[in-house]
C-alpha cells in the first residue's frame, strides 16, 4: 500500500495527522512542503490549496480526517473493491 503525506512543519493539523499515523503504525512517505516547497505543486494538482493531504494509492484526502483515512486503508485491504 502506498501512503504519502504532504505536510508542513508548524501546522497543528499536520502534526496531529503524523502522530495519528504513527500511533496506528501506518507506514507513510512524508513529503515536507516546508523543506521542499515544490511539493505544493503536487498538492495543487490534487485540487487542494493547503496541507495536510494524505494520498492512499492515488486517492487524495485533504485535512485531518482519520475516519476517512482508515476507511480508505480498509478498502485497499479488501479484495474486489
Amino acid at each position: 500500500m502506498n501512503v504519502i503525506v504532504y505536510a508542513t512543519n508548524h501546522n497543528p493539523e499536520c502534526n496531529i495527522l503524523r502522530k495519528f499515523l504513527r500511533d496506528y503504525e501506518i507506514a507513510y512517505e512524508l513529503r515536507n512542503c516546508s523543506t521542499h516547497p515544490d511539493y505544493f505543486v503536487d498538492v495543487k494538482a490534487y485540487g487542494f490549496l493547503g496541507v495536510p493531504v494524505t494520498v492512499i494509492n492515488g486517492k487524495a484526502i485533504q485535512g485531518l480526517k482519520p475516519d476517512e483515512i482508515i476507511k480508505e486503508l480498509e478498502k485497499e485491504k479488501t479484495p474486489g473493491q
